[in-house]
């Protein structure tokens, strides 16, 4: 994982605030806060507190001006009533149409609270158990470990403990590829493992797309008619989308907007988890998710049509959800202004983070899309919803949405100013990556040359778990093109010695990458090493897993 000015680090959750986490290798004891325990009478005071829409409405507008976010799109549910659901700004820079509360924004990771939820369903209907082997319900599934393979449980899947490392097997589906779900998830057999099972947390999104298949060889329908029968349908989520394959004409979905080269911000590029949408897939509204939200601040219960009570899952299901599962480490502040977001502890639940906030148990997630960006959280015992989601890949900007509407129900009296104290972290965060960047640039030996002619380098590499990469070479030098992902295709800029720069023609999607190809004792190219070159490339990139060899 990369440091919290990561444009694209949310996805992996591994920031709360601007908390850094990586995974706990024991069950050691979380230190406690003073006041951790709430009172009734804060909980009544916190209940009693009316919302002030002028101000939050001006503090979302500070917000877009200073961390350049196109559009946002807010949603607060209180009691099981929506306090708010409204828009600010554009779908896409250059054009009229505004944000509003029915705007379709990519969630992204916030789907995995519905894969989670959708094995729940089918655990409480006897279907399936959450300590199911993986192989029972797909024989065909292997990990790298034979004994990984035959302890996976269903439950594992959705805990990022599986020993796989960050973000691990991601190109296969980031930003993008042809591969079908089931490629991917039986790609995984070669997809190297970095600890023990069940050591240390470790984010991945592969996993999710195992879920997928399980549900649907459970529920024998596609997962896509899982949804929209058991949450769209029942919710009333009618703008909600499975995937951007699945958004209709007419459909007000935002646009993504990134930073070409971490500077100029313009639109992003279009991409659809067709083969991973379990993990990240969903698009949708301010509106529909307040639906989400109250469903499960309400223990799973919702009305249908007929104004008639029903349930999604039960609260047994609900319970081990919004458990902590996966312990996280909690790191200390990057500036001394967020201070305040510091939780008592953190972990993973299924499809959730748990940490707390202000002496209140959180249960939340976060979501990185290409240019979209987003965070829903829930204080279950203030019965209190917050979904925030955004055009622009700015974590700050949902943060400090999220943290002034959290303290308007917890802490009213409080006077933190989110938005400059999440901009001080961006800032130095940006810095340390400029000042990693300048080191790295200082150390290059510029002067070197390639050990072999640019035509020796050309050819077909292939890597056991992503399948091949071309190396070309043409008149304005070498370039590279990953054979399933369209948009990793660039040149290759000699960096120094037998090390390149690979520089994508997609300028938005900030991964760069270092290219090292290693010689054998007889002068031939044994294998092609990758790294991502700056520390701002999203986790994703997973480039460091690669072993690509000679064809």
């Amino acid at each position: 994982m990369r440091p919290s000015s990561c444009p694209r680090l949310l996805r992996s959750l591994l920031v709360s605030g601007l908390l850094l986490v990586s995974g706990l290798s024991s069950l050691a004891p979380l230190p406690a806060v003073a006041g951790d325990a709430p009172c009734a009478s804060c909980i009544a005071e916190a209940a009693s507190v009316p919302f002030d829409p002028a101000a939050f409405d001006a503090h979302v507008e500070r917000v877009r001006s200073r961390f350049e976010v196109p559009g946002i799109a807010v949603a607060i549910v209180k009691d099981g009533q929506v306090v708010l659901e409204r828009g600010w700004g554009v779908r896409a820079l250059g054009k009229p149409e505004k944000v509003d509360a029915r705007t379709l924004f990519a969630i992204a990771s916030n789907t995995k609270a519905f894969t989670a939820a959708s094995l729940s369903m089918l655990a409480d209907e006897g279907r399936l158990s959450m300590d199911d082997r993986v192989i029972d319900h797909l024989p065909w599934f292997r990990m790298a470990d034979p004994y990984v393979t035959g302890q996976m449980r269903i439950g594992d899947l959705l805990t990022h403990r599986s020993g796989l490392g960050l973000g691990a097997g991601d190109l296969l589906f980031w930003p993008g590829s042809d591969y079908g779900t089931e490629d991917v998830v039986r790609r995984l057999k070669d997809v190297p493992l970095k600890a023990g099972f069940r050591e240390r947390y470790a984010y991945d999104n592969i996993l999710y797309a195992a879920a997928t298949l399980v549900i649907e060889k459970v529920a024998g329908q596609p997962y896509a008619q899982f949804l929209q029968q058991r949450f769209f349908d029942p919710l009333g989520m009618d703008g909600t989308r499975f995937n951007a394959d699945a958004l209709r004409p007419g459909d007000p979905a935002a646009t993504g907007h990134a930073r070409a080269d971490f500077t100029r911000l313009q639109p992003t590029f279009a991409l659809t988890w067709h083969n991973a949408s379990g993990a990240g897939g969903l698009y949708s509204s301010a509106h529909d998710m307040a639906r989400w939200v109250k469903a499960q601040l309400a223990g799973g219960i919702y009305a249908d049509a007929e104004g008639n009570q029903r349930r999604l899952f039960s609260e047994g299901q609900q319970k081990a959800m919004w458990s902590l599962h996966s312990p996280m480490n909690i790191a200390a502040p990057a500036v001394p202004e967020l201070a305040p977001a510091v939780p008592a502890f953190l972990g993973y639940g299924l499809g959730w983070i748990v940490s707390s906030h202000r002496g209140r148990k959180l249960v939340w997630h976060t979501g990185g899309w290409p240019g979209m960006v987003s965070r829903v959280t829930l204080v279950p015992e203030l019965g209190l919803g917050v979904v925030v989601l955004t055009n622009q890949e700015s974590g700050a900007a949902f943060n400090a949405i999220t943290m002034q509407a959290l303290d308007a129900y917890l802490a009213p009296a409080e006077r933190t100013d989110w938005v400059a104290a999440y901009a001080a972290a961006a800032d130095k965060g940006r810095k340390k990556a400029e000042n990693a960047w300048a080191a790295r640039v200082a150390a290059r030996d510029a002067r070197s040359r390639p050990s072999l002619p640019l035509s020796a380098y050309a050819g077909t590499y292939r890597d056991a778990w992503y399948g091949d990469v071309e190396v070309t070479q043409g008149k304005a030098g070498l370039a590279m093109r990953f054979d399933r992902t369209p948009l990793l295709t660039g040149a290759l800029q000699h960096w120094q010695h037998d090390t390149f720069l690979a520089r994508w023609d997609e300028r938005t999607l900030n991964g760069d990458a270092l290219v090292t190809f290693v010689l054998d004792a007889d002068g031939r190219v044994d294998e092609v090493r990758m790294e991502p070159a700056s520390e701002l490339t999203d986790f994703s990139f997973d480039f460091q897993d690669l072993r690509l060899r000679p064809r």
